[in-house]
């Protein structure tokens, strides 16, 4: 990694750690998701999704829900398809120049669809953990999936272009110049 990539991964996961905390009162209400995501769409998979795997290992940690090793693992490694979607998505070509609103819709699509996919991942991996079928996982957690879903699908939507543009104005460039 170049010092360009390499310091925006490090501020995108102390911005993920950050605001983890600072939204801890917020039952998963969290943009970490979006950094990551964002992080895969800069710099590819796997700068993305180390932006994950980095973000989750800190705060999972440290988390003031208290520590699980089997959850903190799952979700360190379901965070990461976040920005292995971000880094696929800029394979692509998809224009994130543009602000649209069918880009705004396309990206809370996707972002409702990844944060279904780790939800999905984390409820089963609680279920594992303390003993229960995965029907009652589901059932437990509806309230936070719920939560998580729709504030990711808002977030992804309405945020993720201008994050882009706003890390492009610092000094990382266009997309892609920062990916060579």
């Amino acid at each position: 990694m170049n010092t360009v990539k390499t310091a925006t991964v490090a501020i995108l996961t102390a911005l993920s750690i950050g605001t983890n905390y600072a939204l801890s009162s917020v039952y998963n209400v969290k943009p970490m998701d979006l950094f990551t995501f964002v992080g895969g769409v800069l710099f590819g998979p796997a700068a993305g999704a180390l932006v994950g795997v980095l973000s989750w290992s800190v705060y999972g940690v440290l988390n003031p829900y208290g520590f699980v090793p089997q959850i903190w693992v799952a979700t360190m490694f379901s965070e990461g398809i976040y920005g292995v979607a971000g880094g696929l998505l800029n394979r692509v070509k998809v224009d994130f120049g543009r602000h649209s609103f069918a880009h705004m819709v396309f990206l809370a699509n996707l972002g409702f669809l990844l944060t279904l996919a780790y939800d999905v991942l984390t409820n089963i991996a609680y279920a594992q953990v303390f003993g229960t079928s995965i029907l009652v996982a589901f059932v437990l957690g509806a309230p936070f999936t719920l939560t998580h879903e729709i504030s990711n699908t808002l977030l992804f939507g309405m945020c993720t272009i201008p994050l882009i543009s706003a890390v492009q104005v610092m000094g990382v460039g266009n997309i892609a110049k920062v990916r060579e």
